[in-house]
């Protein structure tokens, strides 16, 4: 059963990944005519007034998953270069809600963002420097590197492509939502590994 707060997924007309919209927006879009096509299963049906001249009521079908016109950003995000903006909710959920120097799995309240290298010894505010950590091994661990804390970095931490933050950012995804979004991470994304982890056996 599908409810008025699942996202849906935004793309452009080549499939690339874009980002999570409402229905309201997404209504919205297939009102404009910017809707291409749609893939996935179907979210809603959302009814309208009624034509005056017709007698008909307006209806519009929302998939899980459409492609929209006109985003001029879509080539940049694609490239390999692109880095996406680095936010405490995407990063927990790259590290998969774990703590990389306990192993344990935690809330969003009792994690925080641990900068490998310390910013007191030049360490960045960036996707290669931030792990996710429980705050009791975040205090622990302190502005030291992990080796003078005497704890062990369990992952390295990587930049995610915009079709892995597309991932991140979303919330009750979709099966089918998940597998086009899948299809789009490398090869080699620590991702896969990760969602299999939390699908559980």
């Amino acid at each position: 059963m599908y409810t008025l707060d699942h996202q849906v997924l935004r793309t452009d007309i080549a499939g690339m990944p874009l980002d999570w919209i409402s229905y309201r927006e997404a209504v919205r879009l297939y009102h404009l005519d910017q809707v291409q096509y749609a893939c996935g299963v179907l979210l809603y049906r959302i009814r309208g007034g009624i034509n005056a001249r017709s007698g008909c009521r307006s209806v519009i079908e929302v998939n899980s998953i459409i492609a929209t016109r006109g985003d001029s950003h879509a080539a940049i995000k694609a490239s390999k270069h692109y880095t996406p903006p680095l936010s405490n909710a995407a990063l927990f959920a790259r590290d998969a809600q774990i703590c990389l120097y306990c192993g344990g799995r935690f809330r969003d309240q009792e994690l925080s963002r641990d900068h490998v290298t310390p910013l007191s010894r030049g360490g960045s505010d960036d996707w290669k420097n931030v792990v996710t950590a429980c705050k009791r091994c975040n205090n622990h661990k302190a502005g030291r590197s992990p080796e003078e804390a005497g704890v062990k970095l369990l992952a390295v931490p990587f930049v995610p492509t915009h079709a892995e933050y597309v991932y991140l950012r979303g919330h009750r995804v979709l099966a089918d939502q998940m597998q086009f979004l899948i299809a789009h991470f490398p090869r080699t994304s620590p991702l896969h590994e990760r969602i299999q982890m939390l699908a559980g056996p």
